[in-house]
């Protein structure tokens, strides 16, 4: 069976190829790399992608069409650049984007993206305080299962609040089993997660 990586090499190449309605898979393609790039624990290759996918949308001619394609590239180079320890610039593309996400369908999302920036900046009292804003958005989509919940679980963890950690990462993981594939990177960094909290 062909990989992820692999199905989206050959829907970029044919929408490179050709210009007509094809063409207007290309930028949404290379952001879903980007995210596999990520997955793959490829993060600069992931930021180079989402980078030059934002650079695209900045050159079209109708900006606020591609806004939400723009959120989601900048919340993917926001992970890539958490999984290179480069939380503050994560932080900024979160807080910039969050007043823009407003009716897009983006906020739970860049909620996500901040409170992970915060907890790696070890501002973990803030990350929590941000994750309960959340409170009143929607429920995630499946592909999101488990991914606030998850870094709230780490904040909790940080501050040595292993009861409450275990039974947010425990709440993640079965979202995470209900929803996703078994070998997705959110279970398993979750699992690892669960292996190293004490409980209070």
């Amino acid at each position: 069976m062909p990989s992820a990586q692999a199905e989206f090499e050959a829907v970029i190449a044919e929408a490179e190829r050709t210009y007509d309605f094809h063409h207007v898979l290309l930028l949404p393609a290379r952001v879903s790399r980007a995210w596999v790039l990520i997955d793959d624990e490829r993060p600069a290759e992931a930021e180079a992608e989402a980078r030059d996918v934002l650079r695209a949308i900045a050159r079209r001619a109708h900006p606020a069409e591609d806004q939400p394609l723009e959120l989601s590239a900048l919340i993917c180079l926001g992970h890539a650049l958490c999984d290179q320890d480069r939380y503050e610039e994560a932080e900024t593309i979160a807080r910039a984007g969050l007043p823009r996400a407003e009716g897009q369908g983006f906020a739970l999302s860049l909620r996500a993206l901040l409170v992970r920036s915060l907890s790696g900046l070890g501002r973990h009292e803030e990350a929590l305080a941000e994750s309960r804003e959340t409170q009143a958005l929607p429920e995630p989509p499946p592909y999101a299962a488990g991914h606030l919940e998850l870094r709230r679980a780490t904040a909790l963890h940080a501050l040595g609040r292993g009861d409450e950690a275990r039974a947010e990462a425990g709440r993640a993981l079965a979202a995470c089993e209900r929803y996703l594939h078994p070998t997705h990177p959110r279970a398993a960094e979750l699992r690892t997660l669960l292996a190293r909290i004490t409980p209070s």
